[in-house]
């Protein structure tokens, strides 16, 4: 097997019960993701669990169920896992302001959709919001992540980052928007 496989021959292999190539997989997608995700799961969520353990366990979860998955372009498992290791980290933040109980997070069924983001604005454009993103003040990226990414309500997203009220939120919100407005403008 060699690195040069493509993803397609790769999942064909795991699919065929191939564990080697699953490993290649893994071993192909696990670090952008890391990457990708860094900073998405926000602070106040973080203490129940590392974002590069989530990275880790959605990919384990996801490829223990690769025979389901049907790529249409090769793109196509990077999105799904992007998608995976997204709704992972919903979920997590969901948990987390219901905090009363500890349970198990349910990755068996990822949302296979484009999220409304993706369809929005594309896959270039979503390169460079992420690019600026990142470039960003750690609570100006989570105030966006809260707002657009999340749709988090204004009273939700002052809980979330401590601020004093919704309308505080609201207008740091809208500073970390311009920001990033910035921010892609200047990166691209």
């Amino acid at each position: 097997m060699s690195k040069d496989d493509t993803t397609f021959q790769l999942l064909a292999r795991a699919r065929a019960g191939d564990a080697s190539a699953l490993d290649t997989l893994f071993a192909r997608y696990l670090p952008p993701l890391r990457r990708w995700a860094s900073g998405r799961l926000p602070r106040w969520a973080r203490d129940m669990s590392d974002t590069q353990d989530l990275v880790q366990d959605t990919l384990l979860q996801t490829f223990k169920r690769i025979e389901s998955f049907e790529p249409r372009n090769e793109g196509a498992l990077q999105a799904y896992l992007r998608q995976a290791v997204m709704n992972r980290i919903r979920d997590e933040i969901r948990r987390r302001q219901r905090r009363p109980e500890s349970s198990a997070l349910d990755s068996q069924q990822p949302d296979e959709t484009p999220s409304p983001l993706e369809q929005a604005i594309g896959q270039q454009a979503i390169e460079r919001y992420e690019a600026a993103l990142l470039r960003l003040q750690e609570e100006d990226r989570e105030l966006v992540i809260g707002r657009i990414e999340l749709g988090l309500s204004y009273g939700e997203l002052a809980d979330a980052v401590g601020k004093p009220s919704p309308e505080a939120a609201r207008k740091a919100a809208q500073r970390a928007l311009l920001r990033l407005i910035e921010e892609m403008n200047r990166g691209g």
